[in-house]
């Protein structure tokens, strides 16, 4: 199918921004520029007044613990993951984790984003089900709790997943092994992931350095960081995807060169649980790639990468007090062209000819969006979500004018919270 995106203010991969039409044809962008009735379009697509940018990529979050939002609050890290959060989790069934992802699609569509990376429980395929439903491109794997007595039930879990649903729904889905942490998964155990991992050439998504404790208890039993740790059982040669970063000495960093792992940095997430501040500059004077992640929505309590960007453009700026740290192109690359690389996609994250046609519609008809002295800046420090008009995924509008074409929202709403309620009471 062709589509013709009409006289969009297009946001290009250098931040400058120009008034053109986006050919699509098939999953890709063909062209941008101003383009005649020689173009073949089956739709067409005025965007007079919207500002096209590259759909936004969630290099990480736990989709269905939506179910959890506002459930336990203001608590630290360790008791509210082992008293509050992990209880409820034991007690989830497929359809909890099913609705969950649902809510999740929605919240993500509807502000902007058409990929994310999901590390969560048992029954993932509900998770690749709402993936493959919605339209979103997604990079599952099974978060796997190496010293649970479930502990090789889940990792067989996981390469199952592989099996099933690695390059599912027309490359829309890939699939990653996802060992929590260093502080549930020991070496022994990492290993076998390491070893499941590299029998079928997958990479790892997992929680490393992301509180002060669990890089003194690690140097304290292994005596090593969680980086030196990781290169130590090998997960490192599978390629990372490693979630926080937030606790990094320059060796770890040195590291992290070294192998290239992606950092997915979660600024609202480490700020709710007062996790500390990840050295996001350091990283990106270094050569890391660092994308964005939400975390899950109990301890955001959103999916909105576009907040998750500008706290990234602010965050750092008052931590190194340094207007420059992230400028607001170094952000917003964190959430699209830095997220595709993170995620290990490819051709995705920038609005340029031979990319995925991944786009989202910025409806600029709002105070937010005057003047208009500069469209980037506008969109960093200034616009939110709720001026998300459309959506495209592979080539497919998921979104038209606020309205969900994929997703019974209605419905989504109602058995979501059914479900959040018969955890939680």
């Amino acid at each position: 199918m062709n589509t013709l995106i009409k006289n969009a203010s297009v946001l290009l991969p250098d931040g400058t921004v120009k008034t053109a039409d986006i050919a699509v044809a098939g999953d890709s962008i063909a062209k941008i520029d101003t383009i005649g009735s020689e173009w073949q379009a089956d739709a067409i697509i005025d965007a007079t007044g919207k500002l096209a940018v590259p759909g936004f990529i969630n290099a990480h979050t736990h989709a269905s613990m939506t179910l959890l939002r506002s459930y336990a609050d203001d608590m630290n890290l360790m008791d509210w993951l082992e008293k509050e959060i992990w209880p409820v989790e034991a007690k989830m069934h497929a359809q909890d984790i099913y609705w969950g992802a649902m809510l999740a699609a929605v919240e993500m569509i509807k502000s902007g984003t058409t990929t994310f990376a999901d590390m969560y429980g048992p029954d993932m395929g509900e998770v690749a089900k709402v993936a493959a439903d919605s339209g979103m491109r997604a990079v599952l794997c099974r978060g796997i709790i190496g010293v649970a007595p479930n502990g090789m039930q889940a990792l067989e879990s996981n390469k199952q997943l592989y099996k099933d649903y690695h390059g599912a729904a027309n490359g829309r889905i890939t699939v990653m092994f996802g060992p929590h942490a260093p502080y549930t998964c020991p070496p022994d155990f990492l290993r076998k992931v390491v070893a499941a991992a590299q029998e079928v050439k997958a990479e790892i998504h997992i929680h490393l350095a992301e509180t002060k404790g669990e890089v003194e208890n690690c140097l304290k039993e292994y005596g090593r960081t969680p980086f030196g740790l990781m290169e130590e059982t090998g997960v490192l040669d599978c390629g990372v995807l490693a979630a926080h970063c937030v606790h990094l000495t320059d060796e770890d960093i040195a590291l992290m060169a070294k192998y290239h792992v992606r950092a997915a940095h979660n600024p609202g997430s480490n700020m709710k649980l007062a996790s500390g501040i990840a050295p996001v500059p350091k990283l990106l004077k270094a050569g890391v790639c660092v994308a964005l992640g939400t975390d899950g929505a109990s301890s955001n309590n959103n999916l909105d990468m576009l907040e998750e960007i500008r706290l990234a453009a602010l965050l750092h700026k008052v931590d190194t007090l340094d207007p420059l740290a992230v400028p607001a192109l170094e952000a917003l690359k964190m959430g699209t062209e830095y997220g595709a690389e993170a995620v290990g996609l490819k051709k995705l994250g920038r609005l340029e000819e031979g990319f995925k046609a991944d786009i989202t519609l910025f409806d600029m008809n709002s105070a937010a969006w005057y003047p208009r002295h500069d469209l980037l800046s506008l969109l960093v420090y200034s616009a939110n979500s709720s001026s998300v008009d459309s959506v495209m995924i592979n080539g497919k509008m998921v979104m038209e004018k606020g309205h969900l074409l994929t997703l019974d929202e209605e419905r989504i709403l109602y058995e979501a919270n059914r479900c959040a309620v018969a955890l939680t009471k």
